[in-house]
Order: C-alpha cells, then sequence, then structure tokens
C-alpha cells in the first residue's frame, strides 16, 4: 500500500488548509483511495491508495500547492480495515511517519520511506538491527536494508521533478495547465492571446517534456519497490 502523510508548514501562522487539500484530492483522485483522505493530528491529513500512478499525481498536486511537507510510506496496511484512514495502521504507515519527519528538512520537503512486512511494527529501528553473532544480519533485516535503500534511490528521483516543478514560472504553469486539459499548443496560444512559438517556448522553458517523459519512469520504479517492499518469501 501506498501511504501519504502530509504535515501542514507553518500551521501556527496559517490557517487550517486542511479541507481545502481533501476537497481538491477527493475532486480528482475519489475513485482511487482506498478510504476516504482523512485529518489526523490537527494539521495532517493520511491518504491511503493502491496504485503508483494515482500515488506519484496525489504528490504532485499536495506539493504544487507550497504549504505541506509531504511523507511517503510504502508497506503493509493491517486488515480488515477499519472505517478510516486515521485508525488504520501498518509498515505502511510506520514509513510514511518516518517519511513526513524527513521531509520538513529537504529543500523539496518531499521523503519516501519502505518497510517490508517482516519489519518490527515498533517502528524503523530495525534497518540498524546488529548482526547476529556478529557476523551476518538475519534475512528480515537484509531484506528492510536494501529496500531503504532503494527508496532513499527513488526519493532522490522524485524530489529532482519536484525541484523542477517549483522553479517553474507562472507563465509556464498556465501553459501546462492549458495543454494538460487537451487543448493544442495553438489553441492554448490563442487563449492567452500570444504566439504559438511563444507557447513552445514557455513549454520548453518550464521543461515540460522532461516532466512527462519522467513521470511513466517514476511510476514503473515505485510500483517496483512496492512489489519488493510488500512480497513476503513464500518458504517463510
Amino acid at each position: 500500500m501506498y501511504v501519504i502523510t502530509a504535515d501542514q508548514r507553518d500551521s501556527r501562522t496559517d490557517r487550517d488548509r486542511a479541507g481545502d487539500l481533501m476537497r481538491a484530492l477527493n475532486s480528482n483522485f475519489r475513485a482511487a483511495f482506498v478510504l476516504p483522505p482523512d485529518q489526523t493530528a490537527g494539521d495532517e491529513i493520511q491518504v491511503m491508495i493502491e496504485d503508483a500512478a494515482t500515488t506519484l499525481d496525489a504528490i504532485l498536486l499536495v506539493h504544487r500547492t507550497d504549504h505541506w511537507s509531504i511523507g511517503l510510506g510504502l508497506g503493509a496496511v493491517r486488515t480488515p480495515l477499519p472505517a478510516s484512514t486515521r485508525t488504520a495502521a501498518g509498515s505502511a504507515f510506520i514509513a510514511a511517519r518516518d517519511a513526513v519527519t524527513r521531509a520538513k528538512r529537504t529543500d523539496t520537503r518531499f521523503a519516501l520511506a519502505a518497510i517490508s512486512p517482516e519489519a518490527e511494527p515498533s517502528g524503523l529501528e530495525a534497518r540498524t538491527r546488529e548482526p547476529h553473532d556478529g557476523v551476518t544480519h538475519d534475512r528480515e533485516a537484509a531484506d528492510l536494508e536494501a529496500s531503504a535503500l532503494d527508496a532513499a534511490d527513488l526519493e532522490s528521483l522524485i524530489g529532482m521533478l519536484l525541484l523542477l516543478r517549483q522553479r517553474r514560472s507562472p507563465e509556464g504553469w498556465q501553459a501546462i495547465d492549458l495543454v494538460q486539459t487537451g487543448l493544442s499548443q495553438a489553441d492554448a496560444a490563442s487563449r492567452l492571446g500570444i504566439s504559438t512559438a511563444a507557447i513552445s517556448q514557455r513549454l520548453k522553458t518550464a521543461s515540460w517534456r522532461a516532466e512527462q517523459a519522467a513521470g511513466p519512469a517514476l511510476v514503473k520504479l515505485l510500483t517496483d519497490l512496492h512489489r519488493r517492499t510488500t512480497e513476503t518469501d513464500p518458504a517463510a
């Protein structure tokens, strides 16, 4: 399962934005949520999603608002599911908690963590468990360490995309928002009262094609990490 925990930035001096964000998420992704987005500890929201593509799109939506630190956790969720996201539990939620805490210290305000099903439910300290007899880790700790390294790599790649997006100009976003609705560049240019060459330049400056190419690749990497994080050894 993919769990997103988002913690509102500057919540002590800003209004509560959780309601706005949950409405935006529901408007765009309602059918993909395992349970509806939920407000948890005051200025936090949690989202539980089953597919990587929706997860990445949801992260991009939340990040664009520039009001949230975002933690993405990959792992298991205890079943049967409760009635609300806020009462759900499992390693995916532990991972998301670890990630959102780290996200507050990153340039992109995003972090990712993954925990295998075999990890202790007490937390992420299993990553640094001492070797048995000073020789080797047990299978669970070794699997978790490998998964954590993969998660760090993927966090860096997603972070690069987020940095690209947060440096995009308002004019670049204006052009992208129009072409994302299905308008041709010519129609988008007409809507903005500029030339086709001008909107093409806006899209180029905004690295629109680079983002379009990166998205599917990141979804594949997320899907693969999720599979390796949640699968168990049949012989165990």
